[in-house]
């Protein structure tokens, strides 16, 4: 873990395979909640009776958020000397995880973190690979912008796995460590992680179920920027699609320059008879090249998923 330092650990586990959920909690200046969210995730589960660790991922606060995490003293405290960002500090607990499932969350209140209980009983009841929480309705910063834009991407990402998506970016959720470890080399560092690993599940076939929540004003200083973190978030699932299914992309767009095209040609034989305009065989060619384009990257991406999964192989 460059530029990570574990500053807290606990004692290893004496029978590894007994823990089964590791909680991983990016903070970044979070200090005037972060204990009652430590408290009230840690609490539900004890009493619950999941064997369980929780993992704090400081991404440089400046605020004294992990001197109080490391007087709470109940969970692992790993810091990065520079800020990271939220994808990258999930990233990293994760890959510290040793629990068999590792759930992802905010310590901002927003989420009711009480109910991962439920999360992992739904896991272990349905064999699903992941269960993420679906919130029922959208309480965050910027709620004009945030509603419409997250509705345009969530169909879109639909499209590309070819079922609905009732909750694409939904920040608190509960995987299969093992099946995740396949796919965190293409998390972001920023907010889209989320969506990017729901994105890797959806489009290599693993089963994801969703548990509606109840989604919360949350309580400090949100660290979204509606243009900057909009415009990064439509990229990456862009860029998951041309990833997984490149062919969903190139194929329609080659469709439509092939049906311009020939629009075109039936007007110029109209227009002009035996006379062809240069412009439409450009269009031609622009139609077959974006075929070909979209036909290589989609046997790249074939080839990419194939070599993951013999990497996998015991």
């Amino acid at each position: 873990m460059a530029d990570a330092v574990e500053l807290h650990s606990l004692p290893p586990v004496a029978l590894a395979d007994a823990l089964v959920l590791s909680v991983v909690l990016p903070t970044f200046n979070e200090a005037g909640h972060v204990i009652e969210e430590l408290d009230r995730i840690d609490e539900s589960l004890v009493a619950a009776g999941v064997p369980h660790e929780i993992l704090v991922v400081d991404d440089c606060s400046t605020d004294g958020t992990a001197e109080k995490v490391e007087a709470w003293g109940r969970a692992r405290l790993i810091r990065l000397e520079r800020n990271r960002g939220t994808g990258t500090a999930r990233k990293i607990g994760t890959r510290a995880a040793r629990g068999r499932y590792v759930a992802w969350t905010d310590v901002d209140l927003s989420y009711p973190n009480e109910r991962f209980p439920e999360f992992v009983a739904e896991l272990e009841r349905s064999g699903a690979d992941q269960v993420v929480g679906a919130r029922t309705r959208e309480e965050g910063t910027v709620k004009l912008l945030r509603s419409p834009t997250k509705w345009f991407i969530r169909k879109l990402a639909s499209y590309l796995v070819r079922q609905p998506i009732p909750d694409l970016n939904s920040g608190m959720r509960v995987f299969r460590r093992d099946v995740a470890a396949r796919y965190l080399d293409l998390l972001p560092p920023g907010f889209s992680c989320v969506s990017t690993l729901s994105l890797s599940f959806l489009a290599n076939e693993h089963t994801v179920h969703y548990i509606d929540i109840e989604y919360r004003a949350r309580a400090g200083r949100s660290k979204f920027h509606p243009l900057k973190d909009t415009y990064l978030y439509v990229l990456q699932v862009l860029r998951m699609i041309t990833y997984f299914e490149p062919l969903r992309i190139f194929g329609p767009l080659a469709l439509a320059l092939l049906g311009l095209s020939t629009a075109k040609l039936g007007y110029d034989l109209i227009a002009h008879p035996f006379r062809v305009a240069g412009i439409t065989l450009l269009l031609y060619i622009a139609a077959f090249n974006t075929l070909a384009l979209g036909l290589l990257a989609d046997l790249s991406s074939k080839g990419l998923m194939s070599r993951r999964a013999r990497d996998d192989l015991p």
